[in-house]
């Protein structure tokens, strides 16, 4: 509950309970026991301002010492005021001021969060106004508008709870949304860049490859090679790559090996420094071996994050025979 509704809330109960405590001091024929009326009013006034004030500032939830004190306080005042009143004067409106006022102290212990003790609140002030004023005069004298009042404060407490859960709940979600968003805002100018870069590094060779009509000499092609290999890691692969492995792969392009890279997504949800550390095993892998044919996958599986394969140039009687390097890089750190 924000610090506004909570401000308004305090000060009607506040004024509601003093009004109360007015209608009981206003006695229009002398009780037959003044101190005990005064006594309830007394004992009210500062249960009710206990219920209503403490702790309210920094918790919603109403202490369970005030709330057994509120439970326990509602049960004496009636029996105070009954006793100090004989029976003409019982349904008097000084003398039925505690029905509603009660059933303000009930609300109080709902809206603070205490539901069960401010609806024995509600049951122990049914007997005790039934047993002295009887069932039937009791509801015509404000009984039901206690009642009432408490449920209705109970239905709104509940939905208030609801709403603020959605909202934290909405909250949340959009904060995650952001966030991925921001994400991916990063990872695409990344890859934009990465893009750049290989165009810059591969344009002049290319433009001369299409210049020469295709007439290049021994060196133009492998540079040729070279550079359309590179624009295709960074089209396909971006996030496997760093400079270790762009010159990894490079070096074994230039050895004459194919490799191919996919990124389908293995990176996905790895958070940065991991991300480093596979590229930097990835990077010691490829020059680890001297294989003719590489595959390198980053495929969406929850446990590795990056399989590399690695061919000989002429395999034995099957595929199997022919793999000389197969590594898993795991997702998460061994």
């Amino acid at each position: 509950m924000n610090r506004t509704v909570r401000s308004v809330a305090t000060s009607l109960a506040v004024g509601f309970a003093m009004y109360f405590a007015a209608r009981g001091i206003w006695w229009i024929e002398q009780p037959t026991g003044p101190l005990l009326m005064v006594g309830a009013i007394g004992l009210y006034l500062v249960v009710v301002n206990v219920a209503i004030l403490w702790d309210s500032a920094v918790a919603v939830r109403m202490p369970l010492w005030a709330a057994l004190l509120a439970l326990v306080s509602s049960a004496v005042i009636p029996a105070l005021v009954t006793f100090s009143l004989d029976a003409r004067t019982l349904t008097a409106p000084f003398a039925t001021w505690y029905i509603g006022a009660l059933g303000l102290l009930g609300i109080v212990c709902v809206v603070r969060r205490r539901f069960v003790i401010g609806w024995l609140i509600v049951v122990i002030l049914i007997i005790a106004s039934a047993a002295a004023l009887g069932l039937v005069t009791a509801l015509a004298l404000g009984l039901v508008g206690s009642v009432m009042w408490v449920a209705v404060a109970h239905l709104l407490v509940m939905f208030w709870d609801r709403a603020v859960s959605d909202t934290e709940r909405l909250a949340g979600i959009q904060q995650a949304v952001s966030a991925w968003h921001a994400t991916q805002q990063v990872r695409q100018k990344e890859r934009r860049l990465r893009t750049q870069f290989a165009l810059a590094v591969a344009g002049p060779i290319l433009s001369r490859a299409v210049a020469a009509r295709g007439a290049l000499d021994d060196d133009e092609r492998l540079e040729a090679r070279l550079a359309e290999g590179r624009l295709r890691d960074e089209l396909r692969g971006a996030d496997l790559l760093n400079d270790a492995v762009r010159d990894a792969i490079e070096d074994a392009r230039r050895r004459g090996a194919v490799v191919t890279v996919f990124d389908e997504g293995g990176l996905d949800d790895v958070d940065e420094q991991r991300r480093a550390a596979i590229r930097d095993e990835l990077a010691l892998v490829l020059r680890g071996a001297d294989a003719e044919r590489w595959i390198i996958r980053a495929a969406r599986d929850p446990l590795t994050a990056v399989t590399v394969v690695g061919r000989a140039a002429t395999g034995g009687t099957s595929d199997d025979d022919a793999v000389d390097v197969w590594r898993e890089i795991p997702r998460t750190a061994p």
